[in-house]
């Protein structure tokens, strides 16, 4: 399937940030993170909005030419993942998830602890691409464009022999990840009364075909 792809800048800002907020209202870790679908609708989106910005200023996000996905991804040098999830494992950078709850929501605790939990499971050691989220408008899931968006990606990790991280966020993209390539990278996250996530690795391939990734 051909799609066209291109890479989003500053004044696609609002794009992405309401792609990723319908994408992920009934997502199970935004479940766990803004519980109750009122409190989710009017509050989901800042979450979504401050993700947005650290990764236009730190990393790359791909998006359709149509506007109906888009991936966000950080490129992690070895040994370093401190600013994952916004957050940090120690020094000056732990303030990241603070700042991040203080931008969205100064009184939900989760918003925080989500940045600081998932960075405490990111592997470190080797340089690797980090998949932060990949958002398809519900409307358009199960093209395929989520395989599109990704694939460039993945092809030059193939071609620079560098891996890829993310963590899934359900049963279903856990499954779907798997036909890309990606397999567990150590025990599931079970957030605090909440839903698991996997942390997912995939080394580079030298030969091949991927299969689809439906969202």
């Amino acid at each position: 399937m051909g799609v066209a792809i291109r890479t989003a800048g500053d004044e696609d800002r609002e794009l992405i940030v309401r792609l990723l907020d319908e994408a992920f209202q009934d997502d199970p870790v935004s479940g766990w993170v803004f519980p109750g679908e009122e409190y989710r609708r009017t509050t989901h989106h800042r979450l979504m909005a401050a993700f947005t910005e650290i990764v236009l200023a730190e990393g790359r996000i791909d998006v359709t030419e149509d506007g109906s996905a888009c991936a966000l991804w950080m490129s992690v040098p070895a040994d370093d993942h401190d600013d994952d999830q916004g957050g940090g494992d120690g020094g000056t950078d732990d303030d990241g998830p603070a700042q991040v709850r203080r931008a969205v929501d100064p009184g939900n605790e989760r918003v925080e602890l989500i940045g600081r939990l998932t960075a405490d499971i990111h592997p470190s050691g080797r340089a690797h691409e980090y998949l932060w989220m990949i958002g398809v408008t519900p409307g358009r899931q199960g093209e395929g464009l989520g395989t599109a968006l990704i694939g460039s990606v993945l092809d030059r990790c193939d071609r620079e022999g560098l891996p890829a991280y993310l963590e899934a966020s359900s049963e279903r993209s856990r499954l779907l990840y798997e036909r890309l390539g990606f397999a567990p990278a150590g025990d599931p996250l079970l957030l605090p009364d909440g839903p698991y996530m996997w942390p997912m690795w995939r080394e580079p391939r030298t030969t091949g075909p991927r299969d689809g990734l439906d969202g």
